[in-house]
């Protein structure tokens, strides 16, 4: 999944012979998970059809002030509101824009649809010049896009190729997989987690009897996936280290490792660790292992079975005895005495966050989709929540973690 992902975009275009283009940059917003809606010059229409771009967009394309299909000419006329495309968008990219279009911005010049857009719209608006390179090198066109960008306008410059022309040379407009990837870029950049790595484990762990029985718990791993998303979606790069679960996660900057055994969940959060920023340790890993793994299956053959099982290690501790410049989260699901367990922990552990959730609330711990938790911080502060989706504590969590990072 992309960042993009449920971001409106509107795209605009000028008529220009990459109007072409516009086709693949708005199929690429689409295939990134965007809303996207088209406005055109009327003149762009000579270069790429309506149809095209509302098919690829699943919206109406939009060029003139009043809906075409009447004309204007009944007693009520359809106004298509530019005030309202301009504040729906989330970003405005305008794709091609030409050494035309580009003048009328710079001076605030109104005669079509798009420009009245563009004079209304209250996001970021990102321009893609598109013109033969003389054109492109010209006073008047160098002096437009200074303008544009002391407007707040972010232009994607124009890059070096064989022109419609025929000469070879800067104008030629960015590649619709580019702006894709410029836009990804500045979304990113503009979130609270851009450049943070943030290593997160979730789910249980296994730990063999026999080749066919293990020791495990009943915890999902729904927790720590939201939390991930969550991250994700804050522009962090996210490490998802997880015990066998059925949940699933599709994001570009989640990289998902699967373990089994608590031994293995140690090894790959150690492997990461040290160049973590941030540390969730969520899962609900096996406290005892069997100290002897039979290597063929136990058969039932006496009443009862005898174990003898000997500690995991405690991956938490380890982490926050070498932990340096780390943040450092863990969860703690209590049955009683819970504040007075999760604080000990908090200490003995060397936590900056605890997150406690009890198994003596309806609606919260294992196998459900919500979740009811306490923070308590590393200055003994306590924060309660009442009962909310995970995805909902997820955003929480982090938002106290942002918020103790910049006290």
């Amino acid at each position: 999944m992309s960042i993009l992902s449920g971001k409106n975009i509107l795209v605009g275009i000028s008529a220009g012979i990459a109007a072409y283009k516009s086709a693949h940059l708005v199929r690429g917003f689409i295939k990134a998970g965007a809303n996207v809606k088209v406005v055109m010059t009327p003149a762009s229409k000579d270069f790429i059809t309506s149809l095209t771009l509302s098919t690829l967009s699943k919206n109406p394309v939009l060029s003139s002030f009043v809906n075409e299909k009447d004309g204007g000419k009944n007693d009520n006329p359809m106004w298509n509101n530019h005030v309202e495309l301009g504040l729906w968008a989330d970003y405005f990219v305008i794709a091609p824009a030409t050494a035309n279009t580009l003048s009328k911005m710079a001076t605030g010049e109104c005669d079509n649809l798009l420009l009245a857009t563009y004079l209304s719209a209250k996001c970021q608006v990102f321009v893609a010049p598109a013109m033969d390179l003389d054109m492109y090198k010209h006073p008047s066109v160098i002096t437009a896009l200074e303008k544009l960008a002391s407007y707040n306008n972010i232009i994607i410059p124009a890059t070096l190729g064989e022109l419609a022309s025929g000469l070879v040379g800067e104008g030629r407009m960015a590649e619709p997989e580019d702006i894709v990837t410029f836009l990804e870029t500045y979304v990113l950049k503009q979130l609270p987690l851009y450049g943070k790595k943030v290593l997160i484990t979730a789910g249980p762990t296994y730990e063999a009897i026999d080749p066919v029985r293990f020791i495990g718990n009943h915890s999902s791993g729904k927790m720590g996936f939201e939390i991930a998303k969550a991250a994700a979606n804050l522009g962090a790069e996210v490490m998802l280290i997880t015990g066998p679960s059925a949940e699933t996660v599709n994001h570009s900057s989640i990289k998902r490792i699967d373990v089994v055994s608590a031994e293995q969940m140690y090894d790959a959060v150690h492997q990461y660790f040290n160049t973590t920023d941030i540390a969730i340790l969520s899962a609900a890993v096996a406290d005892y292992k069997p100290k002897i793994y039979a290597s063929q299956k136990i058969k039932k053959q006496v009443a009862t079975l005898s174990l003898e099982l000997e500690k995991t290690k405690d991956i938490l501790k380890s982490l926050g005895a070498i932990k340096t410049h780390q943040f450092l989260v863990g969860f703690a699901l209590e049955t009683e005495n819970e504040l007075e367990n999760s604080k000990l922990k908090l200490k003995s552990k060397n936590l900056n966050l605890i997150v406690l959730n009890s198994l003596n609330d309806d609606g919260a711990g294992f196998g459900v989709s919500t979740n009811k938790v306490t923070f308590i911080t590393e200055n003994n502060e306590t924060i309660q929540f009442n009962k909310k989706p995970k995805a909902e504590v997820a955003i929480d969590l982090l938002q106290q973690v942002l918020k103790q990072l910049h006290a």
